[in-house]
């Protein structure tokens, strides 16, 4: 029966890795639990080798910790509206959240699971002054309290990583790794994840991105020119260079980055021209010796080519008497680019052409393709001068009339990024934001192509550093957070926008303590406990939050508008549907809600009535013996 008690837990990650390796493989199940020594033997390769224990491992103290922090569950944790922040709450699909990113991102964990396109972080490059989160695997809302000095201390302070300290690599990987593993789990099939490092943790980054994203998904370590001066600081040589590396979450999935448009002298060269367009011809041998009949046999074969009209068959026929192997004019075997089906199927692209050392074939390349200019694949080397820091400066100069952010970066440059990893409808996350450079991508990109993109920024509403230049010039202008400088920008940014089809408008959360009140086995605490019994919400809360935090932790995304009736709630998204049921409600309280659902299944969260025992058996058994609502309704107590 569909019926169950609410579980206020963020999900656990090895539980559910270990529901699919018990539904994959039963029989290495024993007594409720994954037997790993059989699951090695099941699929692990034979061997005898004595040295089959060894293997290459990136490992550093606190990295077992680190995985038990991405793996483990929150219910401690909720995020609040703020309204009052936020700009055109009713009709935005933007958000903006304050809070520890660890935290919000176990928060996003079921809405936005496998939902974003790209994601792009600059998170602390560990200079030897940048601010390192201090996560605790126990108590993750007081140590985020700690962090953002809104408590005492008590042993736990905010800190930067001096290098005199022995852990300066140690705590910026344990902060680095449960961050990404949470941030794979959000990324679509073809989405893609941009990281921009410096010199100190690139083989670092690089090794542990390697870990959870795989090593076969790495696409690149771009190089990106933002100081061409260089650094006057440097010793022995001038940094002019930044890297971005660049991981897919699946390689094979071909949409996962895109080429850019043609320009220029590549559009020369489409030097040909039938029916169909402009074309190239691209001659179908593979010039890499490397590929050849002993590599790739099946791309090893004849073809036949008719000299009167130049067509070209993989079958010999009266008319198709020319046999052509791939081979060079030297004699050395090497092989076609497409196998003989694709020659078949696509065979209107391919020709012949008579040359002076015998006939060649090629294949038609067409400058446009399905209405759109031909693309080329990016570069590896990004030194246009809009990339650069001074662009960065400039573009926060022309939004406050002076510089107030250290070292931005440009939002030309994540708008490449953009350009190349996403849809025009994507959802774009950046949970190191620090001024909303990203979100600025964002909006203008949607302005350049009339997008549909959102973005989401989470940023830890870390105080202006007014020790600088740039934060005391903050400082001054009434800034004392991170985060109110970056919502500001975001406001500025989105009255220059006069394009009103454009989504200009972002929604605010903020990190704070779950409404729900969490049971405390500490003796002391039995009389506050028996407080429970009366309600399953703290006192301080509104019935607002408390639906809000239910619905997320369902996994309704933060852009629903829910439609409030009274002390009842209902979240529809796109792909989930929930009735928080927070007021008194009768018997016929599931055929009331069956007429309101828009979706086939939906779930129902109740707060138990007082003296409501006898109203809460009748709705279970109506769930039990009618079918109808028992196929379409999951009930959840409070």
């Amino acid at each position: 029966m569909n019926e169950q008690k609410f579980n206020p837990l963020t999900p656990n990650f090895k539980t559910e890795a270990a529901k699919k390796i018990a539904a994959l493989f039963p029989e290495v199940v024993a007594d409720g639990q994954i037997d790993i020594d059989a699951l090695e033997d099941l699929i692990s390769p034979d061997t005898e080798d004595e040295e089959s224990n060894e293997k290459y491992e990136f490992t550093w103290r606190g990295k077992k910790q680190a995985k038990m922090i991405a793996n483990s569950s929150t219910q401690d944790t909720t995020l609040i509206a703020d309204k009052d922040k936020s700009q055109d709450w009713d009709e935005t699909k933007n958000v903006y959240v304050e809070g520890d990113n660890l935290e919000v991102l176990k928060l996003l964990q079921k809405a936005y699971s496998e939902k974003i396109k790209m994601v792009y972080i600059d998170p602390p490059y560990n200079r030897g002054h940048d601010f390192i989160y201090k996560d605790n695997f126990t108590n993750s809302y007081n140590n985020y309290l700690k962090e953002t000095g809104q408590i005492d201390e008590n042993g736990q302070k905010t800190t930067t990583s001096p290098e005199s300290n022995g852990r300066f690599h140690t705590d910026w990987l344990n902060m680095m790794y449960p961050r990404l593993k949470l941030a794979r789990n959000l990324l679509r099939d073809d989405g893609v994840i941009f990281i921009s490092i410096d010199d100190n943790e690139a083989v670092n980054l690089r090794k542990i991105c390697d870990e959870i994203f795989g090593e076969v998904n790495f696409v690149a370590q771009l190089a990106v020119q933002l100081n061409p001066r260089g650094r006057n600081l440097d010793v022995f040589m001038a940094k002019t260079i930044e890297y971005v590396l660049v991981y897919v979450k699946n390689y094979n999935n071909l949409s996962a980055i895109k080429g850019i448009p043609k320009t220029g002298k590549m559009i020369a060269e489409y030097n040909k021209e039938d029916e169909k367009g402009k074309f190239r011809e691209i001659g179908l041998r593979n010039r890499n010796q490397s590929y050849n009949p002993q590599t790739r046999p099946n791309l090893y074969y004849p073809l036949y080519v008719d000299p009167n009209t130049k067509k070209v068959s993989t079958v010999k026929t009266n008319q198709n008497t020319i046999e052509i192997w791939p081979e060079t004019t030297d004699g050395v075997k090497t092989c076609w680019t497409w196998m003989k089906d694709k020659v078949n199927s696509e065979n209107d692209l391919i020709i012949a052409e008579q040359t002076s050392n015998g006939w060649r074939i090629f294949r038609k390349d067409y400058l446009f393709k399905n209405g759109k200019i031909s693309t080329t694949l990016v570069k590896t080397l990004w030194n246009d001068k809009e990339y650069n820091n001074d662009y960065g400066k400039r573009a926060i100069k022309d939004l406050f009339g002076k510089n107030i952010m250290s070292f931005p970066k440009s939002p030309a440059l994540i708008k490449k990024m953009i350009d190349i990893g996403t849809d025009n409808d994507s959802i774009v996350l950046d949970f190191f934001s620090g001024s909303a450079t990203t979100a600025q991508a964002v909006l203008e990109k949607n302005v350049e192509d009339n997008g549909k993109r959102k973005f989401i920024m989470i940023q830890l509403p870390e105080k202006i550093n007014i020790s600088t230049k740039d934060g005391k010039a903050a400082y001054q202008m009434g800034f004392r957070t991170i985060p109110q400088m970056a919502e500001e920008r975001i406001r500025r940014v989105s009255n220059n926008i006069d394009d009103k089809q454009v989504d200009t408008g972002f929604r605010v959360f903020h990190l704070s303590k779950s409404t729900i009140r969490q049971w405390d086995e500490n003796p002391d605490m039995f009389k506050k406990q028996l407080e429970l019994i009366h309600s399953p919400f703290t006192q301080e809360s509104t019935n607002d939050q408390r639906a809000l935090e239910i619905a997320i932790k369902e996994g309704i995304n933060l852009e629903t508008n829910p439609v409030v009736d009274e002390k009842n709630y209902h979240f529809v998204s796109d792909d989930k549907e929930v009735f928080v049921v927070l007021g008194n409600y009768s018997e016929d309280l599931l055929r009331e809600l069956d007429k309101q659902r828009k979706l086939s299944n939906a779930t129902v969260v109740l707060k138990e009535m007082d003296d409501g025992s006898e109203i809460k058996f009748n709705i279970i058994e109506e769930l039990k013996q009618e079918p109808e609502l028992n196929d379409h309704f999951v009930l959840e107590w409070l």
